[in-house]
């Protein structure tokens, strides 16, 4: 590929919906939205997968490598409760299953103090992080890099996507209340 940048020109893309039966004349873009979402999350996750795989350690899940990378974030020790705030997980059983496969693993350690549960990466935890830096550069930053030098575009579809996590708990919770 040259060092030329390459534009995504949307016009050459046709809408596809989710579920036809769920797109109204008024609310197809949410259909559609939707199923970029759901195709995106999938590709996403194998992904993740795929990437820790490479990276040397291929026996964990998605959920399990976020875990992972987020006690690995800063450096700094962090409780259950703190872990599932900042994945956005109500489900705590399901981090607390990661988190134990992690330390059975030898990449993430557990400290108590007092009554509290801190958890933090080991040197081998940081490693794998580090592997698995070094994979997502090879194989997709590097690709991205032809399409967005300045990381724009993905900055704006970032702020769209947390718009519309914000949007969709906001609707979860109205739902919650008919």
């Amino acid at each position: 590929m040259s060092g030329k940048k390459q534009n995504l020109d949307l016009k050459h893309f046709s809408p596809i919906v989710s579920s036809e039966h769920l797109a109204s004349a008024g609310g197809w873009q949410m259909s559609e939205l939707e199923y970029g979402l759901i195709t995106a999350n999938n590709a996403f996750s194998r992904w993740i997968v795929q990437c820790m795989a490479a990276a040397g350690h291929p026996d964990f899940s998605t959920l399990e490598v976020l875990v992972l990378h987020n006690v690995n974030h800063r450096n700094r020790s962090k409780r259950l409760a703190d872990i599932c705030f900042v994945l956005h997980v109500e489900d705590q059983h399901t981090v607390n299953y990661a988190l134990k496969k992690l330390v059975k693993a030898g990449l993430v350690g557990r400290e108590k103090r007092g009554k509290e549960i801190f958890y933090c990466s080991t040197e081998e935890g940081r490693q794998a992080c580090e592997s698995y830096r070094d994979v997502r550069e090879r194989c997709l930053v590097s690709a991205f890099a032809s399409f967005d030098r300045e990381g724009i575009e993905v900055s704006r579809a970032a702020v769209v996507l947390r718009f519309m996590s914000g949007l969709y708990d906001q609707a979860a919770r109205a739902a919650s209340s008919l």
